[in-house]
């Protein structure tokens, strides 16, 4: 069963495999109408499906739920119903290169309880620097039930607020540092930090040359950074709820136990005005 991350050789072998369904995500988040689309009709890894961020892996927007709120579970189910994926398949996603949509897209089936999921490492961007096959028409496929099992706890705002006074929760935000520190905030209409929380930029998770580090690499690097803190502690978060899930999936690639996604994030947060926002480091 897939878990965390599969190599282009590997995902290569098995593209003929009837228990395989790989889902293109790509996209761009100043250009989210049609890039992602665009592209996949352009080139995408043969056999694969498209998801769009905001269409497919997001639900409605209030206005005060960030600007990728997760969709209903029931309608989540229903769209991996529509790609054809159900408890039999194993599923690999991918986007451009480095598995920021991808992850959120692994970690929504895990949180509705479907564990044979990976990331493709590289992403396109390396298959097709290796010269692997592309398709250009979208191949048929069957739709099935897919069945939610044993869901994934999250984290929502109220939770994020209770733990603010005594740290009880471990916050990591994986926006880049600049953001972070509330120099910049290219998406959001306040900058800077929930209070108390802790700067891992989701690029950290990444070599030089746009792959994974490994999981002894990554697990040296969160052991410092988290100290004795349990993974069970630490709630994920970022601008929207999508980069934190590449944080979650680097810890567990990582070795550690599953941790918690705030979906709402940053965008949330600011929705509201009377929450407070730090600046700086910390």
């Amino acid at each position: 069963m897939l878990r965390t991350l599969i190599s282009t050789a590997d995902l290569a072998a098995r593209l003929d495999d009837p228990a395989l369904v790989v889902v293109d995500v790509r996209h761009d988040l100043m250009q989210p109408e049609r890039w992602g689309a665009d592209q996949y009709a352009a080139g995408h890894v043969p056999g694969a499906r498209f998801a769009h961020l905001d269409r497919d892996l997001s639900g409605i927007k209030s206005g005060r739920n960030g600007r990728h709120p997760l969709p209903s579970p029931e309608d989540a189910a229903a769209l991996f119903g529509r790609l054809g994926i159900d408890a039999s398949t194993d599923v690999v996603a991918y986007d451009q290169s480095s598995g920021m949509f991808a992850a959120r897209l692994w970690w929504m089936l895990r949180w509705l309880g479907h564990r044979g999921v990976a990331v493709l490492d590289g992403g396109i961007e390396r298959w097709t620097r290796e010269g692997r096959p592309l398709a250009r028409d979208a191949a048929a496929h069957a739709p099935r039930t897919f069945a939610i099992g044993e869901m994934l706890p999250t984290a929502g705002v109220d939770d994020v607020l209770a733990s603010l006074p005594t740290h009880a929760r471990f916050l990591v935000d994986a926006r880049s540092p600049e953001r972070f520190r509330g120099e910049v905030e290219p998406m959001d209409p306040v900058a800077g930090h929930i209070p108390g929380a802790h700067n891992w930029p989701h690029t950290r998770n990444l070599a030089a040359d746009g792959t994974w580090k490994s999981p002894a690499e990554l697990a040296a690097g969160f052991a410092e950074f988290l100290g004795p803190t349990p993974a069970a502690r630490v709630i994920h978060h970022c601008g929207s709820g999508v980069t934190a899930c590449h944080n979650i999936l680097a810890m567990v690639h990582a070795g550690y136990p599953e941790s918690r996604l705030y979906p709402g994030s940053w965008s949330e947060w600011v929705a509201d005005r009377t929450r407070p926002v730090a600046t700086g480091e910390r």
